[in-house]
């Protein structure tokens, strides 16, 4: 009986490639596993096309309630933005997807599983930080560090050499490198490579541009529980179609664009196009939310290892005890933050128009002019002059 190898596999030229190339390599059954996080996904070809390969066992499993509920949903609540701008949408798939590709090994016994990211990208060690952690003793096969197929022109040739079908779009030439799920679309290569170039409309795929968007403001109110977000606009949702909702509320508004030249976990500078619509929506509610319901040094806290907290995700992490310590610091007092925001989404933009809640850690008595007894501004020169000591 032949041995297996658990392919992560998404049917489409490159992975289409892989899974060829293990057959003859290998001499091993080869099981298609792709897991549904939200991208655009087409289960028919999936199938047809890795039949036409010979594979027998091809398995698409929905992850997407799970991939926001315990993968996105725990990151909002740290706030996690990478050097500034980027919300870390692939980097949070990845875990998840090594984990339930390591699952599957187990399941069928499985020697081995293999993965298509290139040799240059953080994605390798993403995938495979979370195959040791969930299956140390499982082989790990990463075909574009170790074939010689070494363009883009190597795998056409392949493909047409092996009849796999080649997208008329990859044609000759290297298309942009396009990678999507629930959270987020990066898109990367061709003449993004060069900072120089601005990025063509033609890329965006979720978000409308702010000058095409609507000339009405959308309203949108966000209730939250314990952290994390349970109704729009007064309608509960499952956690996948809270986002997609919000997703398609951002994206026609031309919200969740970001352009970035990023330092990957192995060195090398990238130029990408993001976007994540509903995601930014997200962060930016729950830290309205959080600015009424929590206290400062909470609030002050976070912020001081948020840059700690996503270079980890980032860096494929995610399993590791100084993500999972900074998680627990993360969610000490997510149980106040309760209560609904109101935000207005136009032309690219959010503004906080309301944050409601039942928490007490916002005081109008305190705050207010037209009030006084409720604080002690004798104190105030003592706090002073504590602090002037502080500047020696």
């Amino acid at each position: 009986m032949k041995q297996k190898i658990v392919l992560a596999y998404s049917g489409g030229l490159d992975t289409s490639i892989i899974l060829k190339w293990l057959q003859e390599n290998y001499n091993s059954e080869i099981i298609a596993y792709t897991a549904d996080v939200g991208q655009v996904i087409d289960k028919k070809k999936i199938i047809k096309n890795a039949k036409n390969l010979g594979v027998k066992n091809i398995i698409i499993e929905d992850l997407k309630d799970i991939f926001v509920k315990d993968y996105i949903y725990p990151m909002i609540r740290g706030h996690a933005i990478y050097e500034g701008v980027y919300l870390l949408g692939t980097s949070i798939a990845r875990p998840l997807i090594a984990k339930r590709q390591i699952a599957i090994a187990k399941k069928f016994k499985a020697y081995a599983v293999s993965h298509g990211s290139t040799g240059k990208g953080n994605d390798q060690i993403r995938f495979e930080l979370g195959y040791h952690y969930f299956g140390p003793k499982i082989k790990v096969i990463a075909p574009w560090r170790i074939w010689k197929l070494n363009s883009r022109t190597d795998l056409i040739k392949y493909a047409k050499k092996n009849k796999i079908q080649i997208p008329k779009d990859k044609k000759g030439l290297s298309p942009f490198s396009v990678d999507d799920n629930l959270y987020h679309t990066s898109t990367e290569g061709k003449i993004l490579e060069n900072p120089k170039n601005a990025a063509p409309e033609s890329i965006f795929q979720r978000t409308v541009s702010p000058e095409k968007a609507p000339n009405k403001a959308t309203f949108v109110n966000i209730k939250f529980k314990n952290g994390d977000p349970k109704t729009i606009n007064g309608k509960k949702l499952s956690p996948a179609n809270l986002l997609q909702k919000l997703n398609t509320l951002a994206g026609k508004n031309g919200i969740g664009r970001i352009d970035l030249v990023e330092n990957r976990f192995i060195g090398i500078k990238s130029r990408g196009v993001y976007e994540t619509p509903g995601g930014t929506i997200l962060i930016t509610a729950h830290r309205a939310i959080e600015s009424v319901t929590l206290d400062k040094e909470t609030m002050h806290l976070k912020d001081e290892i948020m840059p700690k907290y996503a270079k980890l995700i980032y860096n494929g992490y995610w399993y590791s005890r100084k993500r999972l310590k900074l998680q627990k610091i993360i969610d000490t007092k997510r149980k106040k933050v309760n209560g609904t925001v109101k935000l207005k989404l136009y032309k690219g933009n959010i503004t906080i128009i309301s944050r409601k809640t039942n928490s007490k850690a916002y005081s109008i008595k305190k705050v207010s002019f037209e009030e006084n007894k409720t604080f002690k501004k004798s104190r105030i020169e003592r706090f002073i002059n504590y602090h002037k000591k502080k500047l020696k």
